[in-house]
């Protein structure tokens, strides 16, 4: 066995173990979605940490990733995940707007034919770009760019995941869905109530949201 697949693997608090234990939870946390447990069971989240977290990577936690930023929370990873494949047929292209440490991106690879992702903080984008690439995500596509833009040449999209939380959806996103396509996102001012929705295309120019349970994110910021 490399190096590399024996860093996949994990041991101790990183080993695959751990990570069945981690999903137990969310299992009692309410997710049912059998296709998107599994994902998180393969996936090595403390790969997408700094090594001096790597411990803690299985805890049911968000953790920072620095420049400001985190992983999110798993059970948040797990919740947006099961949203975003709630309609039917299950979505084969989906845009992520804030790519931050490669997790969220990692567990749609496992679940979806093409990702794509967009993240504004340059150092951020390159080491994770690079780490996706070293655990042969072939159905990752990455950009350096502002998320409030989407990815206009490659819309339509079948689903739309947010990662950061903007003050209100940005227009650029809802015009990037597919007719019946859903975005998934959380809204509302850092440090205040934020709340996480998801928007369904029902025709070219009607949409339906519903909220779900209050969340907290960082923010959606505009520009590189």
């Amino acid at each position: 066995m490399s190096k590399r697949e024996l860093d996949i693997q994990g041991i101790g608090m990183t080993s695959q173990r751990t990570r069945n234990r981690l999903v137990e939870r969310l299992y009692e946390r309410g997710i049912r979605n059998e296709a998107v447990l599994k994902a998180i069971s393969i996936t090595p989240r403390h790969l997408f940490v700094d090594e001096a977290m790597a411990t803690r990577a299985y805890e049911d936690t968000a953790l920072p990733i620095g420049y400001g930023q985190t992983i999110s929370q798993p059970y948040i990873v797990a919740r947006m995940t099961e949203l975003l494949l709630a309609n039917t047929p299950t979505p084969r292209k989906i845009l992520e707007v804030g790519t931050g440490s490669g997790y969220q991106a990692a567990i749609l690879a496992a679940l979806v034919a093409e990702v794509f992702t967009v993240e504004r903080i340059e150092p951020l984008y390159r080491s994770t770009q690079a780490l996706l690439r070293d655990l042969g995500h072939r159905n990752i596509r990455t950009r350096l760019s502002d998320g409030s833009w989407g990815w206009e040449h490659e819309a339509p999209f079948d689903a739309i995941i947010a990662t950061a939380a903007p003050e209100n959806v940005p227009p650029a996103l809802l015009a990037q869905l597919a007719i019946g396509g859903i975005l998934v996102i959380p809204t509302g001012k850092q440090g205040q109530s934020q709340v996480l929705q998801t928007i369904t295309r029902d025709d070219a120019d009607k949409y339906s949201t519903t909220q779900h349970e209050p969340v907290l994110f960082v923010p959606l910021i505009s520009g590189h």
